[in-house]
């Protein structure tokens, strides 16, 4: 009974977080799971970072990539949440270009080169846990729009879901995240910044990180340096 009790929570446990394994772009969802995504560490668990500090901030990959998608600047990409977006928090898009004498697969995105390509975050006020202030939540697909003034290159592009039903207290927060290879075309001129580094870019004590819609919340400022203005 004991054993029959422990897989029914722990099936409920996986059900209530989530994972980002495929690529969506232009509106057609890959076929599979991490074709051009790398395989995450919460493949089976569904669960998230907690520590700011890890280097699983960046990809929390559980395997090098294998696959890269082209895409071009000013194209449409999004990535599945499986089974969908089930905590309320704002989503964020980031890009890394891969040096070229760098292979894609196996770049470890470390140091300075993430920058913000979108945001998606909370609106109206006052401040709830609902869908109506967090656009994100409940959702199984999120999109945003490569920089037309995007350069031409490889990236990785990072998606990160941050989980506010803890964050009242330091470290409740929970990232959702993965890095879709892509191999840009058509770019522009464009120079991305600024400029951050995972784990750095963040800190446990951001507002952003350690928020409470309770007792009454009319702003929130998403963590991590503002959107690339695309010049």
């Amino acid at each position: 009974m004991k054993y029959i009790s422990s897989l029914l929570l722990l099936a409920a446990t996986v059900q209530a977080h989530y994972r980002f394994p495929k690529l969506i772009i232009n509106g057609v969802a890959e076929a599979q799971e991490w074709i051009s995504i790398r395989q995450t560490k919460n493949y089976q668990t569904n669960s998230g970072v907690t520590s700011v500090t890890s280097a699983d901030m960046r990809c929390f990959q559980n395997k090098p990539g294998t696959g890269t998608a082209t895409v071009a600047a000013g194209d449409t990409l999004g990535f599945v949440a499986a089974a969908s977006i089930s905590h309320f928090g704002p989503v964020q898009f980031y890009m890394a270009k891969v040096p070229e004498s760098a292979d894609i697969n196996t770049w470890e995105a470390a140091g300075n080169v993430w920058f913000k390509a979108a945001s998606i975050s909370a609106v109206g006020s006052p401040l709830t846990s609902s869908a109506s202030t967090w656009p994100a939540y409940q959702k199984s697909e999120v999109e945003f729009v490569i920089p037309k003034a995007t350069p031409s290159g490889k990236y990785l592009i990072r998606v990160e879901s941050i989980a506010l039903h803890q964050a009242s207290s330091v470290g409740g927060a929970q990232m959702y995240l993965s890095c879709a290879q892509v191999q840009v075309t058509h770019g522009g001129n464009g120079s991305p910044k600024p400029l951050v580094a995972f784990p750095g870019a963040y800190n446990a004590n951001d507002a952003g990180l350690r928020w409470s819609y309770y007792p009454i919340a009319t702003s929130y400022t998403a963590p991590g340096p503002p959107v690339w203005d695309g010049n």
